[in-house]
């Protein structure tokens, strides 16, 4: 009987364990900087979809009162980092006439400047907190063509970036907005 328990030698030699870490390891090197990459990219997306949401409560207030509401930039405190911050949704903040609040706290900061039957609204933030402001913008103009400048200085040239147009498109401002890196 001992014989065969002597014989029976199940498990891992310590080589094979540590040819499985190291395929571990490598996994994890590839995996983590594609798993950063895509968690800036979803942050990034909200300044796009916010600045969408905006665009239709202008357009609903345009049809219900006749003309475009400017909104300060909200966050107030600034433009927020790789944090997200919290958007004040209290009365007087002309984001409560317009009818829009994002729901919880935000990465972008968010300003709407109107004029006439022309608006733009813009979106910054630094996402991924290395100093450089990423913008998005959408610029609506009057029938005779006539824009309003953006409020953020990312989308400064009402719109039109280097190879960017942010006219009747929400869309980053520059070549170098919706591309974070860490």
């Amino acid at each position: 009987m001992s014989n065969l328990i002597r014989k029976s030698k199940k498990g891992f030699t310590l080589i094979e364990l540590m040819i499985v870490v190291a395929i571990i390891g490598i996994l994890a090197a590839i995996a983590i900087p594609n798993f950063l990459r895509f968690q800036l990219k979803s942050k990034s997306s909200e300044g796009k979809v916010n600045i969408a949401a905006i665009r239709t409560a202008e357009e609903s207030y345009l049809a219900e009162f006749g003309n475009y509401v400017a909104a300060v930039a909200n966050p107030a405190a600034g433009i927020p980092g790789s944090s997200k911050d919290a958007f004040d949704v209290t009365t007087g903040t002309d984001f409560d006439i317009l009818g829009w609040a994002p729901e919880g706290q935000v990465f972008f900061q968010y300003a709407v400047a109107a004029s006439g039957n022309a608006y733009s609204v813009s979106a910054a933030a630094d996402i991924d907190a290395d100093g450089t402001n990423q913008g998005w913008g959408y610029v609506h103009p009057d029938g005779a063509g006539t824009t309003v400048a953006p409020v953020h200085a990312e989308c400064a040239d009402t719109g039109t970036g280097p190879g960017q147009n942010q006219v009747n498109t929400v869309g980053p401002c520059d070549s170098t907005s919706g591309q974070s890196t860490f």
